[in-house]
């Protein structure tokens, strides 16, 4: 029978296992914080005990919430847990995937990121490996999903601002841009203008998106640079081309995309142009 032990949060380690969760929700977490300040905890957290201390498998925002009252309130710094005995790390791993599940359902983003970063740590031998054990009850269709998007989080991981708030849809179609070659066209629109939220970025990229499957449902050749999308003619400096229902836009960005190159560029397009 699982015992439930009061344990010091200095004793458990919420970081020994990654995190499923990669967004935080702070009104969320704030109402959790409010209720166990007036109501107690109602679930345990869930540890399990290593040489020294108790590494956490469930119950991270829990964890938080009283990491907060502590600071404050001395009967907080000990937390009730249920003290497990996982057969192994991954089967930790599925556990608190699979309780966090129950209690708010993973983003998409945040499904395939935990794959990923668990393959990338080693803790499974592939990427299906690691489908199968983490999300054992998703059906046939549903991995597959997942592993297409983990593709996206290979390659986007970092540019993106909060992909958590990113749709199934939103990422299966940036699956089908990287699996068509066009990454490199995606990160320079990314990369083109800091600061941007989700869904400025998005539509910032949705363009490129758009291109590539209007050339895929007409049977078009998709090959990214037939015609050339995006070039570097030195260092410094990237154009990359995007089309638009009116015709077409060139971006043109980097550290030497200055004024004057600006003014030089205009009057070379114009005297080109002017003699066609």
């Amino acid at each position: 029978m699982d015992k439930i032990k009061h344990i010091p949060l200095n004793a458990i380690n919420t970081t020994a296992l990654p995190r499923d969760r990669t967004l935080i929700d702070t009104n969320a977490l704030n109402e959790l914080t409010a209720s166990i300040r007036t109501n107690g905890l109602r679930l345990p957290v869930e540890v399990y005990p290593t040489e020294n201390t108790y590494t956490l498998i469930a119950g991270y925002r829990r964890h938080l919430a009283f990491q907060t009252l502590a600071q404050t309130d001395e009967t907080f710094a000990k937390i009730p847990a249920f003290i497990r005995t996982p057969i192994s790390i991954p089967a930790a791993m599925a556990a608190m995937i699979e309780e966090n599940e129950m209690r708010q359902s993973l983003s998409p983003w945040e499904r395939a990121h935990i794959i990923v970063r668990t393959t990338d740590m080693g803790q499974f031998a592939t990427i299906d490996d690691a489908t199968q054990t983490l999300f054992p009850h998703a059906t046939r269709q549903k991995r597959a999903k997942l592993r297409a998007m983990t593709d996206v989080v290979m390659e986007l991981d970092g540019l993106l601002t909060d992909p958590e708030l990113l749709t199934e849809r939103q990422l299966m179609r940036l699956s089908n841009a990287i699996r068509h070659d066009w990454t490199d066209i995606i990160q320079t629109a990314l990369t083109e203008q800091r600061g941007l939220n989700s869904r400025q970025q998005w539509a910032r990229i949705l363009p490129t998106l758009t291109e590539l499957e209007g050339l895929i449902a007409n049977n078009h050749p998709t090959t990214s640079n037939r015609p050339r999308r995006n070039i570097t003619p030195r260092a410094g400096i990237n154009v990359r081309r995007e089309s638009t229902p009116y015709g077409y836009t060139l971006h043109i960005s980097g550290r030497k995309a200055t004024g004057m190159l600006m003014s030089s560029v205009l009057e070379n397009i114009e005297l080109w142009l002017s003699e066609q």
